[in-house]
């Protein structure tokens, strides 16, 4: 994928997989808020680390988050799929 970025001439970041972000950094890979961030952190949905107050958050485990995401989503996708088709609504 980054490659077919590149090739379009979009701008990439390549971060080392054991990087750490901040946690603005990290609410902007998933493309998410920074409030909700912190409240995935605090949940336990996403594991992290402080450094003095600062929150500090692996990049694999955001790759991890976001694939179980995906995942997750499919999953449900998959499951109103079923019933819509088990109700006879056209799908």
């Amino acid at each position: 994928r980054t490659i077919v970025h590149i090739a379009k001439g979009d701008a990439v970041t390549i971060v080392p997989f054991h990087a750490e972000l901040t946690t603005q950094e990290a609410a902007g890979f998933l493309h998410i808020s920074r409030p909700y961030l912190i409240g995935l952190l605090e949940k336990g949905e996403i594991p992290f680390r402080k450094v003095g107050r600062h929150r500090r958050v692996l990049f694999e485990d955001l790759v991890k988050y976001k694939e179980h995401s995906k995942e997750k989503s499919a999953r449900i996708q998959d499951k109103l799929t079923e019933e819509a088709q088990d109700l006879d609504l056209g799908y």
